[in-house]
């Protein structure tokens, strides 16, 4: 099946009107990023409160790589790369390569840094690096075990509210979601394009719905990668005190286990080869990790705790290549008592600030003021038994992953509640993974039904997003959805290039049928 409306070229007149006339159309003046970087650079100026336009402004670091094939160009498409927390003026240009060829031949390809974070007008509760350096180390990493880590962890999250009170209040009330999707429509309108052309990842999906809700007819092409349950990141519309984290509404913590077992048993069914940790078989390799988990919880390897340890694994289990063999041989280092070099970061790209600050508080900012969450720090360590019954170690990261926003000291002023289904001018292609370590598939399948046209696209594989998790199946279907608006047919199912600790071919296939591995992560 294809949507009807074949989406090249701009639109004519929009439903609905031009945005109000108040809120003067950003000017952006578009120069090398650096010296003979492919990427241009720009600088937005935006209301800090769209109630009061006349008031504070504040900036949006920009970024932009032209068409590669500028004769058949067809519009801008606006990326954003999730957190909340993620500098897309960084992460743009790093993932750029990984956009589908046909995608980057034929569209700009702009990203920004959201309000509140990296080089735009950024929330930063410190003095100085060292100052937050220093209230970093203050508190245990990953999360806190013991009543002693608790309590200085629990002090260290109230002390970080208070120094962001005092700091700017009242950026910390606008920089909502809501705040976002209103820049995100000012910046299309800033590039001239009449409807918009879009692709969130993770926290950018929750974005990208909350865009779709306030501007209907302004959605072009929309595609939604690991997605966040509209219903559980706004606790089902309710400001009233939420039983659960976030998170855990989301259902992390168990997605995170569902994909930590699929490591350990990929990683068992190999050789120490290709895997590192293997201890033979799956059961043996699971039982592996377990002791090695209690190992470190009652002797570290230098600064590797049993918690940091942890949040490491949960990380590493985003990205399948190289992430999971690397984390293999961290793993099995470990193992054997010797202190794992941590993952190196991807090189820096070409931008005037490649390195900026990235505070935990940014990210909090976003997410405590948006997302209701239990606002007695004492609930924490029920909530994280709890989890942990059900999920193990995984659950333990996931609970304290928000605890800070127990004592967070903002509200965000403006917050958009749903509905989540008001009816788009494009259909919106929904891409979910089955063994994902942070966004479950069951939040694929809600926001494919809560939205009021979408279409499910299964990426049957592992990792976070679907995009830094390569299948050319599933970059064949969104290229074509953002070059002239067909949809996969219903039930699309794709499969990963590479298996994870595979040296073999490539096997990216396609099964049409019912929509895989569904609930499998649930």
């Amino acid at each position: 099946m294809t949507c009807s409306t074949v989406l090249t070229g701009q639109d004519l007149a929009v439903a609905g009107g031009a945005p109000t006339p108040s809120v003067p159309v950003p000017q952006l003046e578009w120069s090398p990023c650096v010296r003979g970087s492919a990427f241009d650079c720009a600088t937005a100026k935006v209301p800090l409160d769209y109630d009061n336009p006349s008031g504070r402004t504040i900036e949006l670091a920009v970024v932009k790589r032209k068409a590669t094939d500028p004769g058949r160009r067809i519009g801008t498409l606006f990326f954003n790369p999730g957190g909340p927390g993620g500098p897309g003026t960084v992460q743009m240009p790093q993932n750029y390569e990984r956009f589908p060829r046909e995608v980057r031949e034929r569209f700009d390809i702009i990203s920004w840094d959201p309000r509140g974070i990296g080089s735009s007008t950024a929330v930063n509760c410190f003095a100085s690096p060292e100052e937050a350096a220093d209230w970093s180390a203050g508190k245990a990493a990953g999360f806190p075990v013991g009543e002693k880590e608790r309590a200085a962890f629990i002090a260290a999250y109230k002390d970080l509210a208070r120094r962001c009170e005092r700091r700017d209040p009242e950026l910390l009330r606008h920089v909502s979601t809501t705040d976002t999707a209103r820049d995100l429509d000012q910046l299309r309108r800033a590039v001239g394009e009449s409807r918009l052309t879009y692709q969130g990842i993770s926290y950018g999906t929750i974005l990208g719905a909350t865009y779709a809700n306030l501007f209907p007819d302004k959605i072009r092409a929309m595609v939604l990668d690991s997605n966040i349950d509209p219903e559980a990141w706004t606790n089902h519309a309710s400001d009233d005190d939420p039983r659960l984290t976030t998170f855990l509404r989301m259902g992390s913590d168990r997605t995170a286990a569902a994909t930590l077992d699929q490591f350990l048993t990929l990683c068992g069914s190999t050789t120490t080869a290709h895997c590192a940790f293997s201890a033979g078989s799956p059961q043996a390799t699971r039982d592996k990790f377990d002791q090695l988990m209690q190992k470190l919880r009652k002797h570290p390897v230098g600064a590797w705790t049993y918690a940091g340890t942890v949040a490491d694994v949960v990380n590493s289990l985003y990205i399948v290549h190289p992430g999971w063999r690397d984390l293999a041989g961290r793993l099995q280092n470990l193992w054997q008592g010797r202190a794992a070099e941590p993952s190196p970061l991807p090189p820096p790209p070409a931008v005037p600030h490649p390195n900026p600050y990235l505070g935990e508080e940014q990210g909090a900012a976003v997410l405590c003021g948006d997302s209701p969450n239990p606002r007695d720090p004492n609930v924490y360590h029920g909530l994280e038994e709890a989890a942990a019954a059900r999920a193990g170690d995984a659950g333990r990261f996931w609970t304290w992953a928000v605890e800070g926003c127990s004592t967070w000291p903002a509200v965000a002023a403006d917050r958009y509640l749903g509905p989540w289904n008001k009816p788009t001018a494009h259909p919106v292609l929904v891409v979910g993974t089955t063994y994902d370590p942070s966004t479950p598939y069951t939040n694929a399948q809600a926001m494919a039904k809560q939205l009021a046209n979408a279409r499910l696209l299964t990426h049957n594989g592992y990792g976070h997003t679907a995009l830094l998790n390569p299948s050319s199946c599933i970059n064949t279907y969104t290229g074509r959805y953002f070059i002239d608006g067909t949809l996969p047919p219903a039930g699309t199912t794709c499969r990963p290039d590479t298996p994870p600790f595979s040296v073999s071919k490539p096997i990216g296939g396609v099964a049409t049928g019912g929509g895989g591995m569904a609930g499998t992560v649930s």
